[in-house]
């Protein structure tokens, strides 16, 4: 394969936010040749919920920088290589080079408290949640359909047959309100 370097554009920057991705919300391999994916977890994790899926989606405002921070995340992790005695694996990205527990550090320090580029790597790790937790780039029941590792490790339930989401068993144990008087049977106000 030789070197992958910035100049090869979308695998690049693809492998690096999946293993950005997997290092917020680890899964499973997806296959014995993956590098992105460190593999430290069961079932899956970030990646399979549609990370680079819903960084890709312009409605989250930071697809056109996903090249800047896949450079600046491979930057920092080649500098902390060389500084932890760390020989990349130059067939693949730098920071997907690292071992997960090195990932893992390098996210860390960027995220830190007082590091000058908090927010963006915050920002960035809360898409990569966000596509865990919420599957937010997806339609919910399709999601669930599929078999979305985070909605399903929540216990997110298919709605009832007519798309709607009902709760026969309240979570309190009781309502917590009467249906206003003037409610429709859809469940809106009149």
């Amino acid at each position: 394969m030789g070197p992958q370097t910035p100049d090869d554009d979308y695998e690049y920057r693809t492998t690096t936010l999946e293993a950005f991705a997997d290092t917020i919300i680890p899964g499973e391999k997806r296959s014995a040749d993956d590098r992105a994916v460190a593999g430290v977890s069961q079932g899956g994790g970030a990646v399979q919920a549609g990370a680079i899926e819903l960084l890709e989606w312009d409605a989250t405002g930071i697809t056109g920088g996903l090249d800047d921070f896949a450079r600046a995340l491979n930057r920092h992790a080649a500098a902390y290589a060389a500084e932890h005695g760390i020989v990349p694996d130059e067939d693949v990205p730098p920071f997907v080079s690292l071992p997960y527990e090195d990932r893992a550090a390098v996210v860390r320090w960027l995220t830190a408290p007082g590091h000058p580029e908090k927010a963006l790597w915050v920002s960035l790790a809360l898409f990569c949640n966000m596509a865990y937790d919420s599957a937010a780039h997806m339609n919910t029941v399709d999601a669930i359909a599929a078999g979305h590792p985070g909605l399903t490790a929540m216990g997110l339930t298919l709605p009832d047959a007519d798309g709607l989401w009902r709760f026969p068993a309240w979570s309190y144990g009781r309502p917590l309100a009467g249906l206003h008087p003037a409610t429709t049977s859809s469940g809106s106000p009149a």
